[in-house]
């Protein structure tokens, strides 16, 4: 089994915000997948399916972003699926608009959800999908940029984006991480 988890706050106030860019590749997979994330576990929401042979769990953690990893970590546990099966997708201020990449490991780059799932876990050997959402102009405006929502022109190509980085999930799960990486790493 693998765990596909999306990065957001909770709420009709948070919807659509870049922090929020996890929970909308989720729900792009889910739909894709006809999956619906209506159950309710791990202070989440949960849904379950198959991408070919292999069963997947999607999953978008209730809490707010700092802890994150409780609801990934459970999840994780009562499913029995190891660090290296998890993929989290969430924003990523240090690439463009656009740019997304699949790593394994690494860092948490002071993301508080990485920092979360990460401590919970107890390792960071789980795959990221890093959504794009850009850095804005001096440390003290990060938060208001994650928390704001995506620029009219941003939103025009945001459903291409989002089918994109659907496509590179599926590929981290159903692909050697090698070829996804390569697949879906580009820059344009």
């Amino acid at each position: 089994m693998k765990l596909i988890c999306g990065l957001g706050n909770p709420g009709a106030e948070h919807a659509g915000d870049r922090h929020n860019a996890g929970y909308l590749v989720v729900d792009r997979l889910a739909a894709r997948l006809g999956v619906a994330l209506d159950m309710a576990k791990f202070d989440a929401r949960v849904g379950t399916g198959r991408l070919g042979a292999e069963r997947v769990l999607l999953l978008e953690p209730e809490t707010y972003m700092n802890l994150s990893g409780e609801a990934v970590a459970a999840a994780a546990r009562f499913y029995k699926v190891a660090p290296a099966d998890v993929l989290v997708v969430h924003d990523e201020l240090d690439l463009p608009f656009g740019r997304m990449q699949l790593k394994s490991g690494g860092g948490t780059a002071g993301h508080n959800g990485l920092r979360s799932i990460v401590a919970c876990l107890g390792e960071d050997g789980f795959g990221r999908l890093r959504m794009g959402v850009g850095k804005p102009e001096g440390k003290e405006r990060t938060v208001g940029h994650v928390l704001s929502g995506f620029s009219l022109e941003e939103r025009t190509v945001l459903p291409e984006l989002l089918e994109r980085a659907a496509d590179a999930a599926v590929g981290w799960a159903t692909l050697p991480l090698s070829l996804a990486m390569t697949r879906f790493n580009r820059k344009d």
